[in-house]
């Protein structure tokens, strides 16, 4: 049984840092490219950040590109997405993803977390 499991997210002011991780079990996770999608209230969710499996390649949205990094450590089958310089248009429920195909398509992705809440303060 795959499970994708979100943490570290959390409330914070505008600028401030957070740090979330995304643990994976149940699957081969070093044959799984990785991606960060988010969904604010209202709205769609839309696509943050992708890595290749083995972390050679990233891709990141234009609105956290500079601001966010992705990374992964394959050893402890974990993603983590690095988010500094925080706005208020930046909350939103954070979900790690995995799949087979590196890209920026959700509909790519095989396996979601639950997601993570993330509130950026004015």
């Amino acid at each position: 049984q795959v499970q994708l499991v979100e943490s570290g997210g959390g409330s914070v002011q505008t600028g401030g840092s957070l740090r979330l991780s995304c643990a994976a079990s149940g699957l081969t996770f070093s044959t799984y490219a990785m991606g960060w999608f988010r969904q604010a209230p209202g709205k769609e969710r839309e696509f943050v950040a992708a890595i290749h499996r083995i972390g050679s390649g990233t891709i990141y949205a234009d609105s956290v590109r500079g601001r966010f990094t992705v990374s992964r450590d394959n050893s402890k089958n974990t993603v983590y997405l690095q988010m500094n310089s925080l706005k208020p248009e930046d909350t939103a429920v954070y979900s790690c993803a995995a799949g087979r195909i590196f890209g920026t398509r959700a509909n790519n992705m095989d396996y979601w977390g639950k997601g993570t809440l993330v509130t950026v303060s004015a």
